[in-house]
């Protein structure tokens, strides 16, 4: 299987290229905007460059294609400052890599978005949850999703949406765009600052380690068909602790693999909000065969060791 992946040297694109060169079946196409090399650990990529502005740029980068992993886009940040212009003209993105992946043939289309698409993002949530995206980043996501919704179930191309939950894991660089996420600035400040800093405590997320989001898109790249239904999945890892639950886990971990425990206070000029349950439901996808793995304090404790070497300047 030829598998091209959009934003494979990001956060989530490094770790998966790692995890899908651990297979022999499948030959990987790494898109980026600027000219660059493989990594080392990914000597038997490809490196292709795109314009996302070229149709012809991208129809080159499909060619021979089976599937495509969309992983390239804004961060939350980023989208919180553009003006809506802006938003607009990085969501044709994915309308012009849909468009040259049906022109040549590509047979699935992963399209990996956020679970920020429900709002609020409490309670039960299933699939069948509105979607009432509101924030930038939701907002880009959710025009995303009806785009390989709208585009990817014809001619034989199948579109599959993942609403990711929060992620955690250490990267695969150190300049990774990943060091917003709770779990990885958490560690981040264990590591540097030795103290926890939170602006909220009470606020339930759902984690999911970063080798199981992986494994879920490869889960995805294997999929019969028939099991794939409408194609939307809820991605998560059936975890939900409160933010001072998180914290207090991270600063344990941090004692037993870095030798001292941080402190944890409050930044939040406001009284802590009431304990709201969160339940971001992966029925969906746990029916597909889909089964979660990872060692959830193993990926903490490796994110806090990648952080202590970083700020040692250990990495390279």
């Amino acid at each position: 299987m030829k598998i091209l992946i959009t934003g494979a040297f990001g956060y989530v694109g490094g770790r998966l290229t790692q995890h899908l060169l651990q297979a022999d079946d499948k030959q990987l196409v790494l898109a980026t905007r600027t000219a660059r090399a493989a990594p080392p650990a990914a000597a038997r990529a490809t490196v292709a460059a795109i314009d996302w502005d070229c149709a012809d740029s991208l129809s080159r980068a499909c060619v021979g294609v089976d599937a495509i992993v969309h992983l390239a886009g804004m961060n939350a940040q980023q989208c919180s400052a553009a003006s809506p212009q802006m938003l607009a003209v990085a969501g044709r993105g994915v309308s012009r890599l849909l468009e040259a992946a049906a022109a040549a043939r590509v047979r699935r289309f992963i399209y990996l978005s956020t679970a920020h698409v429900y709002d609020p993002l409490q309670g039960v949530i299933t699939e069948e949850s509105p979607a009432v995206a509101t924030q930038p980043y939701a907002v880009r996501h959710r025009a995303g999703e009806q785009a390989v919704m709208l585009a990817a179930h014809h001619d034989g191309m199948r579109g599959i949406v993942m609403r990711l939950s929060n992620a955690f894991g250490p990267p695969v660089r150190e300049d990774a765009d990943c060091w917003m996420l709770l779990v990885n600035a958490l560690c981040r400040q264990a590591s540097e600052r030795r103290e926890l800093v939170l602006r909220s405590g009470a606020q339930r997320r759902d984690f999911i380690a970063l080798s199981d989001a992986c494994r879920a898109i490869d889960h995805f790249l294997d999929l019969p068909d028939r099991l794939i239904g409408d194609g939307l999945f809820n991605v998560g890892g059936g975890w939900a602790p409160t933010v001072l639950q998180m914290a207090q886990r991270i600063a344990t971990l941090c004692g037993e693999t870095l030798g001292h425990r941080p402190a944890i206070r409050s930044a939040a000029a406001q009284p802590p909000a009431a304990n709201v349950d969160l339940d971001y439901r992966i029925d969906k996808l746990l029916r597909t065969g889909f089964v979660l793995q990872a060692d959830r304090d193993a990926e903490i404790s490796a994110t806090l060791r990648f952080c202590a070497a970083m700020h040692q300047g250990r990495l390279h």
